[in-house]
């Protein structure tokens, strides 16, 4: 599990083409991999990877084509950047929300307000997934904890502060790019549930 609150910026330094999967190599921010065992989880843009190795700063994960495939880690390339989380600690401080770092679908960068220190994005939600949209609700994107703006027919706002700006992805972030979405858990248990209830009544 993860908080949704990034610490830091990773920069992929290579990408190796296997049969059947690729692996990656994330040069990661000085002092992250502290205490990092082999085979722990690190969320890379809010996917939940294992580590190949601990202990160091250069990071190696191997993604399958399923994580590929609903991700955009499909179209990661050598010199990006990636927003990468630790998983969290029975005493760590939720800063944001818990996310478990299971995609569910993908999103597009529909338009960039940018201002001085802060930053409006409209994204685009996949139809599937907009029925758990809700203004002032909790949302994944790229691995960050934000709230819901804005809520319109097939996309929504987000604002974003100075400071997750400052250590993100998203101080890059442009009109066209696509974002990994994770949704609330809890939204998710609601809705379904109230859909179930009122489909008992129906019957």
């Amino acid at each position: 599990m993860f908080t949704g609150i990034v610490t830091g910026m990773g920069q992929v330094k290579k990408i190796t083409q296997a049969e059947d999967f690729i692996s990656i190599t994330i040069k990661a921010p000085k002092g992250f991999s502290k205490n990092l065992s082999r085979g722990a989880s690190v969320a890379v843009n809010g996917v939940c990877l294992t580590a190949k190795k601990g202990k160091t700063d250069s990071l190696e994960f191997d993604v399958i084509h399923e994580t590929l495939d609903k991700t955009n880690l499909k179209n990661i390339a050598k010199s990006d950047l990636v927003n990468l989380e630790r998983s969290m600690k029975a005493s760590s401080e939720i800063g944001g929300h818990l996310v478990s770092g299971h995609i569910h679908g993908v999103g597009k960068v529909l338009k960039v307000v940018s201002r001085k220190q802060t930053k409006d994005l409209q994204i685009q939600i996949p139809s599937s997934l907009a029925q758990y949209i809700f203004y002032k609700g909790y949302i994944g994107l790229n691995g960050c904890s934000l709230t819901i703006g804005k809520v319109l027919k097939s996309s929504f706002y987000i604002h974003l502060i100075p400071e997750t700006v400052s250590i993100t992805t998203f101080k890059e972030m442009r009109q066209g790019d696509l974002v990994n979405i994770e949704i609330d858990q809890t939204t998710i248990n609601t809705v379904e549930t109230i859909k179930k209830v009122m489909l008992e009544k129906k019957a």
